[in-house]
C-alpha cells in the first residue's frame, strides 16, 4: 500500500509538471512564431504600401519619402512624424530578400521584379504569382516564401519574402526549448522520486500507527473477552442459562469475529502479505467455497445458483481466493431481496487474459451514490441494504474491505455495479 501511494504521488506530480511544461514551452514557441510571422507581415505591408520597394529610413527611424518642408505650420512636418514600423532600420531593406509580382484587374500577370532575390527566376516568380492568384488567398506561405497581396490602381501586387532564415530560427528555438524542457522535466522527476518518501512520510507513519494499534488492540481485547466468556460459563454452571448470559455469549462471539476480521484485514494490507502463490484449480475452489451457502440461502427463502466454467486454473493463493468467494457469496446471500436469487459465476473474460469471478444478487433498491464506498471499512448502507422486516443483517462492515485487499494482493481489480435489478460484484483476477 505504501509503495502504491508513493507511485500515485510520483505519477500525479509528474503529470502536473508535464502539463505545466507543455503550457510553458508551447506558450513561448507560440509567441515566438506569432512575433516572427507578424514581423514578416509588417515587412510585406511596407513593401506593398511602397509599390514593391522599401522606403528610405533616416538614422532616427524617421521616414523621408517626401522633401522636407520647413514652413511654419500648426502641425509638425510629415518627415518628423515617427515611423509606425519602428522595429526596422535603414539596413532592413538590404537584409530582406524578396520578389514582387504585379497583375492587372483581370488577374493576368503584367510584370515581375526579381532584383532583390537570387534564388528565383522571372519564370519561377510568374508560377508563384499564378499559384497565389488561383488560390484566391491574400496571405500565407508558399514553399520557402511568405506572401501577401495588395490592391493598387492598376490591379494587384503580390510580394514574396524569403523566410528560410526565420523558419530555421523558429525550428532551432523549438528544438532547444524542448531539449531544455525535457532535461528539466527528467531532473525534476528524479528529484520527486528521491523526495517522495519524505513527502508521504506523515501518511506512512499514520498508517503504521493504525496497523500497530489494530494488532495491539486485538491482542489486548482477547484477554478480557476470554475472561468474560469464562465468567459467563461459570454463571451458567452455577445457575441456569438465561437470556442475559446468552446475550453476553452472543456479543463475545461477535467481538471475536470482528477481531479476527480486523487482524486479517491488517495482514492483507501489509506491504508484502505472505501469500502462498501456486497454480491451482480455481473452478473447484470456487465451487467448494460457494456451495456451503446453498443451505443458508434456502433457509432464508432465497435461491443460490453456481455457474462455474470447469477446468480453469489460476496462479495465486488458493486459501485467499476461497476466502474471497466466501465473503462475496455470504454478502450476496445476506443482502439479496426476500425470495430473491444469488448467482456465483466463474468464467474467462472477453479479452481472454483474465479470470472473472462474478457474484450477483437481486436488489430492487440498490444503494445510492458512489458504490465504491461499499469497500470502505465499516461502511454499510443500512437504509437501502437492510430492507427485510425484522431481519438482522449482522456483519461488521469490513468483509468487502477484506475482499478488496485479497484482490489487490493478487494485483487484480474488484468492482461493483447495480444493473437490471441486480447488485453485481466482479473480481477480475489477472
Amino acid at each position: 500500500m505504501i509503495k502504491r501511494l508513493q507511485r500515485k504521488f510520483v505519477v500525479i506530480a509528474a503529470m502536473c509538471l508535464l502539463i505545466v511544461e507543455f503550457a510553458i514551452i508551447g506558450g513561448i514557441n507560440g509567441v515566438n512564431i506569432y512575433q516572427t510571422n507578424k514581423n514578416a507581415d509588417d515587412l510585406l505591408n511596407i513593401i506593398i504600401e511602397n509599390d514593391g520597394r522599401f522606403p528610405e529610413f533616416d538614422p532616427k527611424g524617421m521616414k523621408h519619402d517626401k522633401p522636407q518642408d520647413n514652413s511654419d505650420s500648426a502641425s509638425p512636418p510629415e518627415s518628423k512624424k515617427p515611423d509606425k514600423h519602428r522595429g526596422f532600420n535603414e539596413e532592413t531593406k538590404y537584409q530582406t530578400r524578396y520578389f514582387v509580382v504585379y497583375a492587372d484587374s483581370n488577374g493576368e500577370i503584367t510584370k515581375v521584379d526579381t532584383g532583390h532575390v537570387a534564388a528565383v527566376s522571372s519564370s519561377q516568380a510568374i508560377e508563384y504569382g499564378k499559384s497565389v492568384l488561383d488560390s484566391g488567398k491574400t496571405s500565407g506561405t508558399s514553399g520557402n516564401y511568405r506572401y501577401k497581396t495588395g490592391d493598387t490602381d492598376k490591379g494587384k501586387i503580390i510580394v514574396f519574402m524569403d523566410c528560410r532564415s526565420d523558419s530555421a530560427t523558429k525550428n532551432r528555438f523549438l528544438l532547444v526549448s524542448c531539449a531544455i524542457g525535457a532535461a528539466g522535466y527528467i531532473l525534476v522527476c528524479l528529484l520527486i522520486i528521491i523526495f517522495s518518501k519524505r513527502a508521504i512520510r506523515p501518511v506512512v507513519e499514520s498508517f503504521e500507527k493504525q496497523k500497530r494499534f489494530i494488532t495491539d488492540a486485538g491482542h489486548e481485547i482477547k484477554t478480557p473477552l476470554a475472561i468474560i466468556s469464562a465468567n459467563t460459563e461459570v454463571l451458567e454452571m452455577v445457575s441456569e442459562p438465561n437470556e442475559w448470559t446468552v446475550s453476553i455469549k452472543n456479543q463475545i462471539t461477535r467481538l471475536n469475529g470482528l477481531l479476527k476480521e480486523l487482524l486479517s484485514l491488517a495482514k492483507m494490507e501489509e506491504e508484502k502479505p505472505a501469500l502462498n502463490m501456486a497454480d491451482f484449480n480455481i473452478s473447484d475452489a470456487v465451487y467448494d467455497a460457494a456451495s456451503p451457502f446453498t443451505t443458508l440461502a434456502e433457509t432464508k427463502g432465497k435461491k443460490l445458483t453456481i455457474d462455474v466454467t470447469n477446468g480453469l486454473t489460476y496462479h495465486g493463493d488458493e486459501g485467499a481466493i476461497r476466502q474471497l468467494v466466501s465473503i462475496l457469496t455470504e454478502n450476496a446471500v445476506k443482502y439479496a431481496d426476500e425470495g430473491g436469487e444469488i448467482i456465483v459465476k466463474l468464467f474467462i473474460s472477453h479479452n481472454g487474459k483474465e479470470t472473472d469471478l462474478e457474484v450477483s444478487n437481486t436488489c430492487k433498491e440498490p444503494p445510492q451514490g458512489d458504490l465504491t464506498k461499499l469497500f470502505d471499512r465499516f461502511y454499510r448502507d443500512d437504509s437501502s441494504r437492510s430492507r427485510s422486516k425484522g431481519e438482522k443483517k449482522g456483519g461488521y462492515g469490513i468483509g468487502l474491505s477484506i475482499a478488496q485487499a485479497i484482490v489487490r494482493s493478487h494485483k487484480s481489480k474488484i468492482s461493483c455495479k447495480a444493473e437490471n435489478g441486480m447488485m453485481i460484484f466482479t473480481a477480475q483476477l489477472k
